[in-house]
């Protein structure tokens, strides 16, 4: 409850923290927007691979010119002002950074970046969830053996998750359900970037006013970025995803006590400990009353009869037992908020949410009958999506994971609605990130087999 004020005395005796960040999409627009006035945060740099891009996030956030057109990083430092690179790779070199921002939100470079920060001494905020997903429980090991945080990202809902999670635990009650709103109807797993607009309702106006990516608006639609964060949050909290993955139950938020919580108690849930999304959409698309579409909740139990009788006593909204609860906040704020993980990873070295083990998995889904040949187009694309999974059946399966699946080239039919294996595809396995994430399902294969047998 003291991070602004700590920031405060760090910006009065050292100057403000300074920040560099890989990426200029919506997400570090929105993050620009709120540095813009941040007397404790100094952008030094933003790189993107398009440089008109970067040029017009600044522009579009209210920065005035003067303060983007630093003619190098020295520029920079000695003014208070941002260079804008091509080269993610001299941003992390820089010394004087201290935090570094991944928001590309590819899960190929996004693990590049984070590897070559974390060697370069930086604290890491992984907004690039898809990356974090797919190796994050190695990057988070990394981190701390380099002594640097690793942290996911405040403002986006994993983070938030795993803060009500982490509330509901400090406080004494028992974890039941945790996850987020979102708009789903079971037609949306088949969306393609040709389609997703329509779904949105987005005119031709709205599109022509920001920085909007159908692929990265259709992982949203298609179940594929639900997988990826609650992925995240098993991976953050030590909640076991269900075997059947996600349910997008249509519930709004005075009935989640009651429809988040095991079906033996007369809930949903074929698990307790779980994650779970929940739909703004009844199955026949009409709207969910006081639905939690931008929200994120936990749905917990009292453990004691006396903690019951004060739930009743303070007016808390509970199931039919009087015995489960839940906390829910109505919206995020993305990158309007992510200020918060940067204080906190600097000033008291904490990450605002990190992996704590292998518990989640995304894995590929071919979205139509797939031939021998065809190459896979990965999130929000035309041929795959993401469904969630528990880790040690991902394993068992030797499912390729959706970060891999950008630009695989298929040397089996897969048909329509079927994991896409490891088996299934050609891989360059020359690449960083398929290192990582071989060398992770070594690591928790082993793991998982030892766990199995000791629990036998």
């Amino acid at each position: 409850m003291n991070l602004f004020s700590l920031l405060e005395k760090r910006t009065a005796e050292a100057g403000p923290i300074r920040v560099g960040v890989i990426g200029a999409g919506k997400f570090a627009s929105m993050f620009l927007t709120q540095a813009l006035g941040s007397k404790g945060i100094h952008v030094v740099g933003v790189a993107d691979i398009n440089l008109p891009k970067a040029r017009e996030a600044m522009h579009r956030t209210g920065w005035p010119q003067e303060r983007y057109a630093a003619a190098s990083f020295e520029d920079a430092l000695r003014n208070g002002s941002t260079y804008l690179t091509e080269s993610s790779d001299k941003l992390i070199e820089l010394d004087e950074i201290e935090v570094i921002l991944e928001i590309t939100g590819n899960p190929l470079i996004g693990t590049y970046h984070a590897v070559k920060a974390i060697d370069h001494g930086k604290h890491v905020i992984m907004v690039n969830v898809e990356a974090d997903c797919m190796v994050g429980p190695l990057l988070q090991r990394r981190a701390q053996a380099a002594g640097v945080i690793y942290a996911m990202a405040y403002g986006d809902q994993p983070a938030l998750i795993c803060e009500l999670v982490d509330w509901c635990r400090t406080v004494g009650f028992d974890v039941v359900a945790a996850g987020k709103g979102t708009k789903y109807l079971p037609e949306y797993n088949y969306s393609t970037p040709d389609t997703v607009w329509d779904y949105y309702g987005f005119t031709e106006e709205q599109l022509a006013s920001g920085d909007y990516n159908p692929k990265m608006f259709n992982s949203f639609l298609d179940g594929t970025k639900s997988a990826i964060e609650m992925a995240a949050v098993a991976n953050g909290t030590g909640l076991t995803p269900q075997d059947e993955g996600l349910n997008f139950t249509p519930v709004g938020v005075d009935d989640l006590p009651q429809m988040l919580k095991e079906k033996s108690k007369g809930g949903t849930l074929s698990r307790r400990g779980t994650v779970e999304l929940i739909s703004s959409l009844n199955r026949d698309g009409s709207q969910v009353e006081r639905d939690l579409r931008w929200g994120v909740y936990v749905t917990f139990e009292a453990t004691t009869d006396y903690a019951v009788q004060c739930f009743a006593e303070y007016g808390v909204q509970t199931d039919d037992s009087g015995r489960y609860g839940s906390l829910y906040r109505p919206y995020h704020m993305i990158g309007l908020e992510l200020n918060v993980s940067i204080a906190a990873a600097v000033l008291r070295g904490e990450a605002t949410g990190t992996p704590t083990g292998f518990r989640g998995d995304v894995v590929t889904t071919s979205k139509k009958d797939l031939k021998a040949g065809d190459t896979l187009d990965g999130e929000g694309g035309y041929t795959v999506f993401g469904k969630l999974a528990p880790a040690s059946m991902s394993l068992e399966r030797e499912a390729l994971p959706l970060g891999l699946a950008h630009g695989a080239k298929l040397i089996r039919d897969v048909p329509k609605d079927t994991t896409v294996s490891w088996n299934d595809v050609e891989l360059d396995e020359s690449q960083l990130a398929v290192k990582f994430r071989r060398e992770l399902e070594a690591e928790f294969r082993a793991e998982h087999n030892a766990e199995a047998t000791s629990a036998a």
